[in-house]
């Protein structure tokens, strides 16, 4: 380490050698004179603040706890399907703008064409300046004698962005046109993060004052997107109607909710027999307001045909956790999340009709309003959300399991907020155009695939233990495995609701009953923790710059992608695997296996 010695150092070069610093003190901290790192890291930073998170770093090592997971990979336990693979936000506008797009290019690498996305305001009126939790694209109007007239140009430009950058959209039919809506004053809100909620529930949310309009420009709009796309395009989409109809974003009843969508399934489908549909996309497991939906489905009077039921390809619900600000300190509420997914599950199993219907949990996020900002928000910028997505991910398999649920989707409601303040606090994928950690956690899902195989972990909260109460007491430490002809993939992770410093765990990882094909393999270190695949670290260490120098700009973008580390050492023995590495409390770890 003597090479961190003798040079004074500034700017961003001072930054990157502090990073090289705090890599090796993590990866070889034996090796390390912890008196060379405090007097070279002080230089490079402030001396304050980097003494106080070098006692953390000291403490993590003295207090590691072994933790022992073993991989089987014989036992396969049914596809890993990329559930992950769908996001969503309220402001469609984004999509097409700078940022927008540079993120929406990054989703769609993750898997072309098989990733998902769902926006709100795709029908609402305006000329498309989008602000928080609003976006319009003033595709209806009535004119003088009160005939529709349609408007395609801004819609396009989305659903174009969309396929462009190898995505396809999971089309939320919704908002109401001002010159179809019932109560069409006031109508477009100026909510703020500091205003009430319910002051975004303007004149886009009420019933139309004609459903067969409403229906026409529900079956307008498909027709235009299969003469634009084709219908092979088409056919891949998910239609669904409205966002979370049980509460204030429908401002009618629930009878008219019903109407709303049995108009517009049937305006869909006679624009295209075999569009994918479904819904309601309820807040919440939706409750009673579920089932009655769902018995409105499957065998009530369809309001749009007289028939018997309505269409319903799909079933969806949404799920938030519940953090909070306690003792100095943000709390997760992974329980609350897990026993909402729970629920919606329960009720979907209590009709038999459903059996293997595909269900999609249209939004599934540690807290409900992305746009919002506060203390108890404080967790979005940095390792705990991407701990934590890891961790949920993994029990939603589980939930999908114990109930006989189709799982096909679980939709992250995170995007970016164009020209918005760098890590502002909202929670999002990216800001400025600069990823977060909790990007990284999807890069890692995306090198997963094949068949799920299955692991124990001595350092496991149970599922049962996390739907009562969460993970309150000792971490959780697991993983999720999985295995094709050519890879096994392992992601691990380190996971406390509390955002507080811990020991690290001292992994053990060992893969039995490989392939004869595996007896010689490659391996792979990707990790997500404070300084790896973690632009926010930098840009606190930076001095939290608004206006980065163009060096500063790059540096904090490479930083923000998922990062490689050296791998463990192996130990190989017949057909089973053995390493060790140190996992920090909030990391991440996927470790690939080829075949060489």
């Amino acid at each position: 380490m003597d090479r961190f010695m003798g040079t004074k150092l500034n700017g961003v070069s001072a930054l990157k050698e502090r990073r090289q610093l705090l890599e090796a003190f993590f990866e070889h901290p034996d090796k390390i004179n912890r008196r060379t790192f405090l007097h070279r890291s002080i230089l490079t930073v402030s001396a304050a603040g980097l003494f106080a998170s070098t006692k953390g770093f000291t403490s993590e090592l003295s207090d590691a706890f072994p933790v022992k997971i073993a991989v089987d990979a014989s036992q396969k336990i049914g596809e890993f399907r990329p559930i992950w693979r769908f996001f969503g936000a309220d402001e469609p506008n984004y999509a097409y703008m700078k940022d927008g797009r540079k993120l929406l290019a990054e989703l769609g690498k993750l898997a072309p064409q098989r990733v998902y996305f769902r926006t709100h305001n795709l029908l609402c009126s305006g000329d498309g300046t989008p602000a928080l939790k609003w976006g319009s694209t003033g595709v209806y109007r009535e004119d003088e004698q009160g005939c529709p007239v349609y408007n395609w140009t801004l819609l396009d430009r989305i659903f174009d962005t969309y396929l462009e950058c190898g995505i396809r959209p999971y089309v939320e039919i919704g908002f109401m046109p001002k010159d179809l809506s019932v109560k069409p004053e006031p109508y477009q809100h100026s909510w703020t993060p500091s205003a009430k909620y319910e002051e975004i529930y303007t004149g886009w949310a009420y019933p139309p004052k004609d459903y067969k309009k409403w229906a026409e420009l529900v079956y307008q709009w498909a027709k235009h997107c299969v003469q634009r796309y084709g219908r092979s395009e088409v056919e891949t989409w998910y239609w669904q109607v409205w966002n979370e109809p049980n509460i204030g974003y429908w401002q009618g009843i629930f009878e008219e909710f019903c109407k709303l969508h049995d108009f517009a399934i049937d305006a869909v489908r006679r624009a295209l027999p075999t569009a994918r549909v479904g819904g309601p996309d309820v807040a919440g497991s939706g409750g009673q307001f579920q089932k009655d939906f769902l018995r409105h489905c499957l065998e009530g009077t369809n309001r749009a045909t007289g028939q018997t039921g309505t269409p319903l390809d799909f079933v969806s619900f949404h799920a938030k956790g519940a953090p909070r600000f306690a003792d100095g300190h943000v709390q997760m509420g992974i329980a609350e999340h897990l026993r909402t997914i729970e629920d919606g599950f329960r009720i979907i199993a209590s009709f038999p009709h459903l059996k293997g219907r595909p269900v999609i949990i249209g939004e599934s996020d540690p807290e409900g309003c992305a746009a919002c900002q506060g203390e108890h928000l404080g967790y979005r910028n940095g390792t705990m959300y991407s701990s934590y997505t890891a961790a949920v991910f993994a029990r939603k398999y589980e939930l999908a399991e114990r109930y006989g649920i189709n799982l096909e989707g679980a939709l992250t409601w995170a995007f970016q907020f164009e020209d918005q303040p760098f890590f502002a606090g909202f929670r999002s994928l990216a800001t400025r155009g600069i990823d977060k950690p909790v990007l990284n956690v999807f890069r890692m899902f995306s090198r997963m695939g094949g068949q799920r195989v299955a692991v124990q972990s001595d350092g496991a909260v149970s599922l049962e233990t996390m739907l009562q109460e969460g993970v309150r007491r000792q971490p959780d430490v697991s993983a999720l495995a999985s295995f094709d002809e050519d890879k096994l993939a392992v992601l691990v992770w380190h996971y406390h609701d509390d955002d507080l410093a811990g020991p690290q765990a001292q992994v053990e990882l060992k893969i039995a009953h490989l392939p004869s094909a595996f007896r010689q393999v490659s391996v792979q270190h990707f990790r997500i923790d404070q300084n790896h695949s973690n632009a926010y670290t930098l840009w606190k260490e930076m001095g939290r710059p608004q206006n980065p120098a163009p060096e500063q700009y790059a540096l904090l973008e490479q930083t923000g992608r998922l990062a490689e580390m050296p791998a463990p050492q192996t130990h190989a023995e017949s057909d089973t695997i053995t390493l060790n590495f140190s996992l920090p409390r909030q990391a991440v770890s996927l470790l690939l296996f080829s075949k060489t």
